[in-house]
């Protein structure tokens, strides 16, 4: 049997946590836990590893179970999910990938998720100068069938200094720039699982490639690279 597995014991241990989200609970049963996440983070690690064969992956990061309370009006202590991102390496490769393990809501997503102000200034700016490019690249029915329609937070209206009547403003207005898809815990427990994922996130090459040279050049096309 293959390493890089989630299995039925992973949705199990996640459906019970759900009902006893305490740490009293989370305490007796830290060793099954562990055991988990270790067969979890092969997971993860197995599909880094198949992405740097044919991207560069600079870092995975594997979030931890505790949530943060802080802020939150929802105290429950631990995450009902296992979930990592793979960050991109060098300055001339922009976007990121996320994974993200759940009974009956399991997804990844890829894309700019909060790009910071100047990034967001230069990709609004970009569409409301052209954004036929992109355009081609999300509307094929290769792209389509794998990630479907551009998700993310927007503005009501227009961005300060934005016309928004512009024939643009459905992206111009957006915040973030993502695409997500969702699996059935059928999908997530086939053994071939892992190359699924990474076949999703090869699809999803040409947005990158495109946003990744917006975001490296002015508005001129000129690098900013040093």
């Amino acid at each position: 049997m293959s390493q890089a597995l989630i299995t039925k014991e992973v949705f199990r241990f996640l459906k019970k946590l759900e009902k006893n989200n305490n740490r009293n609970w989370f305490t007796e049963h830290k060793p099954e836990f562990k055991a988990l996440e270790d067969q979890v983070k092969l997971f993860f690690n197995a599909v880094s590893e198949k992405m740097k064969m044919h991207d560069e992956i600079e870092r995975l990061k594997i979030f931890r179970i505790y949530r943060d309370v802080r802020f939150s009006h929802d105290k429950t202590p631990y995450k009902i999910n296992f979930s990592a991102s793979m960050a991109r390496g060098g300055a001339h490769l922009r976007g990121g990938y996320y994974m993200h393990i759940q009974p009956k809501g399991s997804f990844i997503a890829a894309g700019f998720w909060n790009p910071n102000k100047e990034d967001l200034l230069r990709i609004r700016k970009e569409w409301e100068l052209d954004a036929s490019e992109l355009r081609e690249v999300i509307s094929t029915k290769s792209f389509q069938s794998v990630w479907g329609a551009l998700q993310g937070d927007e503005v009501k209206t227009a961005p300060k200094g934005f016309d928004k009547a512009h024939p643009n403003i459905d992206l111009i207005r957006k915040k973030q720039f993502i695409f997500v898809r969702n699996f059935s815990d059928a999908e997530v427990l086939d053994a071939s699982f892992d190359t699924t994922l990474d076949t999703c996130f090869q699809a999803i090459r040409p947005y990158f490639d495109l946003m990744s040279s917006i975001l490296t050049t002015n508005l001129n096309g000129e690098s900013l690279l040093d």
